[in-house]
C-alpha cells in the first residue's frame, strides 16, 4: 500500500472562530496550533500546509494567574549592545494582548518556511468583534480542560 500524499485539490480550508475569554493561554494555543497545521484532518501530512484559518477573539480576556503574569517574561533585542528589552506577561497583555496569543501559537509551530506560512492564517483580535464575517467562520468551542477553573 502506498502512502497517501495530499494534493492541493484535496485540501479544503475552513475558517474557525475561537473565543479566548477565560481560556488558559497554553491550552488555547495548542488547540489553535493543531487547527493551523491541519492535524485534526485525516489527510494531514507533516510537510504540507493543509490546515484551516483561525480567528481568535477576546484575546485580552485570557485567564492568567497573578504569579504567571508577574514571572513570565518576554525578551526582545534591538541588535545593539545593551539592547535587551524585557517585559512581563501583565505588561504585554495590557499593551498588546494579540502579541501574547500570537507568540504562544507561533512557538508551537514548525520553524522555517512552513511555520511562517502557517502563522499567516492566524488572526487575533483583542475584543469580541472581528472583520472576517465574509468568510463565514464557524464557532469552535474549546475543550473543557482549556477553560480556567475557579483557581485562576
Amino acid at each position: 500500500m502506498r502512502t497517501f500524499m495530499p494534493k492541493g485539490s484535496d485540501i479544503k480550508r475552513e475558517w474557525h472562530v475561537i473565543d479566548a475569554e477565560g481560556a488558559v493561554l497554553g491550552r488555547l494555543s495548542t488547540e489553535v496550533a493543531t487547527l493551523l497545521r491541519g492535524k485534526h484532518k485525516p489527510i494531514w501530512a507533516p510537510h504540507i500546509d493543509c490546515g484551516d484559518h483561525v480567528v481568535v477573539i477576546n484575546a485580552a480576556k485570557i485567564a492568567v494567574s497573578p504569579r504567571k503574569g508577574r514571572d513570565k517574561l518576554y525578551h526582545r533585542h534591538s541588535g545593539y549592545p545593551g539592547g535587551l528589552s524585557t517585559q512581563s506577561l501583565d505588561e504585554v497583555l495590557a499593551k498588546n494582548p494579540e502579541r501574547v496569543v500570537l507568540l504562544a501559537v507561533k512557538r508551537m509551530l514548525p520553524k522555517g518556511r512552513l511555520g511562517r506560512q502557517l502563522i499567516k492564517k492566524l488572526k487575533v483580535h483583542p475584543g469580541p468583534t472581528h472583520p472576517h464575517q465574509a468568510q463565514q467562520p464557524k464557532a469552535r468551542a474549546l475543550p473543557a480542560s482549556a477553560l480556567a477553573g475557579p483557581s485562576a
